[in-house]
């Protein structure tokens, strides 16, 4: 029996077979056009990558180098080249020795040491010729620079010219004194408020021992006028020098005049605490520790408030009179008033208006508190009554620096002032050490 297809059916056999080679081409097309657009696709995600790091290395202000496990430099930054006056492909392939220079024979071996073993090092000082041929300071910082199998494959080198640090760390200073500066103006203008606020209660505590010493000189200048008179008749009779004596009332004078003299010398010496009191006040920040009775200076802020306020409110200072405390009796003083003048200033419109001052003994020192019945600090304000300028007095009441003032003052004394909450009023306290603060060397 013969098997030899027929003609027909080889011709369809040939026919399927190119159809397959024909799918076959199609598919393996279908696939190169996948992978030439995936490729492109890749080809544009890296053309876009390197055109990115290339605009940050050029921004950067920063001297940028990359250098291989055996220190040859690969790519350098714009900033080099600006600095250097270089072109980045003369770098290309120099070893960082023969780039970046030191002096010091430790620092180079040191920097070397690093750049080799792959260890990372900040702050390290080097010298780089600029575009003059002057050797410009640079402080380098270097981190190792591992592949994606974090394999050691080089060093990344960033620094910066040492002058721009130092140009820097002036203005950061310059900036802090004129801060430092603006602050004290602000606490003298604040003094200066206050003392403009306190100035009736000052003079009426100043014209009560005035009056007390001129009514005594007075008194001393009649006195003198009389013994004048008699030692002038010194050479009448004894008789006449009697009658004289009695109608003088020479025995009177005489046990009056001790008495007169004291009185005089103790109103001088209240007129100088006033004035001492008004110079600390107003004084500069050098003022010098000192050791006082916490109670004379609770009254004399008191008492300076209250001669000038139109309303005086009712006052209780609760202080024993032995307490004592080695401080600065200005910062103290100005604190106080502040707060008083607060109190006094919020209870304006509060019926039955009282103030407290009270102060004892704690762990690590003293506390002072200042405590009014008026309409508190609302919750709102909280955070913020420590804050410069912030006042919730009408315009032209108040400038809204007592209260930061008297923090700022507190912080000084190595003490706090913070607000305590009570149901009614508003309570300050004022925590000053045992030990006052060392001054920074």
């Amino acid at each position: 029996m013969s098997h030899a297809l027929s003609p027909d059916f080889a011709a369809a056999a040939g026919e399927d077979a190119w159809i397959e080679v024909i799918r076959q081409m199609d598919r393996v097309y279908g696939e190169l056009v996948e992978s030439q657009t995936a490729l492109e696709d890749k080809n544009a995600e890296l053309e876009a990558a390197q055109e990115f790091i290339s605009s940050v290395m050029g921004a950067m202000s920063d001297l940028l180098i990359v250098c291989d496990t055996d220190g040859n430099i690969q790519q350098v930054n714009a900033a080099l080249e600006r600095l250097s006056g270089r072109p980045a492909a003369s770098f290309v392939g120099q070893p960082i020795s023969a780039v970046l220079k030191s002096p010091l024979e430790d620092t180079q071996a040191k920097f070397a040491r690093h750049l080799q073993a792959g260890i990372a090092f900040s702050d390290c000082e080097v010298g780089l010729a600029d575009a003059e041929g002057t050797m410009r300071p640079i402080s380098v910082n270097c981190a190792p620079r591992q592949d994606h199998r974090n394999r050691s494959v080089g060093m990344v080198l960033i620094g910066r010219p040492i002058g721009e640090l130092q140009q820097a760390y002036k203005e950061l200073d310059e900036a802090l004194q004129n801060f430092e500066q603006a602050q004290q103006h602000l606490v003298a203008s604040e003094k200066m408020a206050a003392l403009g606020r306190l100035v009736a209660g000052v003079a009426h505590e100043l014209n009560n021992p005035i009056s007390f010493v001129f009514g005594n000189m007075h008194a001393m200048k009649t006195y003198g006028e009389k013994i004048t008179r008699f030692l002038n008749a010194m050479d009448e009779s004894p008789e006449s020098l009697q009658n004289l004596r009695a109608e003088l009332g020479l025995d009177r004078i005489a046990a009056d005049i001790g008495s007169l003299v004291e009185g005089t010398l103790e109103g001088a010496e209240r007129v100088s605490d006033i004035v001492q009191d008004l110079r600390r006040f107003s004084g500069n920040q050098s003022e010098s520790q000192e050791h006082f009775l916490l109670a004379g200076a609770m009254h004399t802020a008191m008492n300076w408030v209250m001669r000038g306020a139109r309303k005086p409110p009712k006052t209780i200072i609760a202080c024993g009179a032995t307490l004592e405390i080695d401080s600065k009796k200005g910062h103290i003083h100005q604190i106080l008033v502040n707060l008083v003048q607060n109190a006094v200033d919020a209870l304006t419109a509060t019926p039955h208006a009282k103030i407290s001052l009270g102060a004892g003994a704690v762990d690590g020192g003293v506390e002072i508190s200042v405590e009014d019945n008026g309409p508190g600090i609302p919750v709102a304000h909280q955070g913020q009554i420590f804050e410069p300028f912030f006042t919730t007095k009408p315009v032209g009441k108040g400038t809204g620096l007592g209260l930061y003032v008297s923090y700022r003052l507190a912080d000084e004394l190595g003490g706090s002032l913070r607000a305590e909450p009570v149901k009614t009023g508003a309570r300050f306290v004022l925590f000053v050490p045992d030990t006052p603060p060392r001054a920074v060397p």
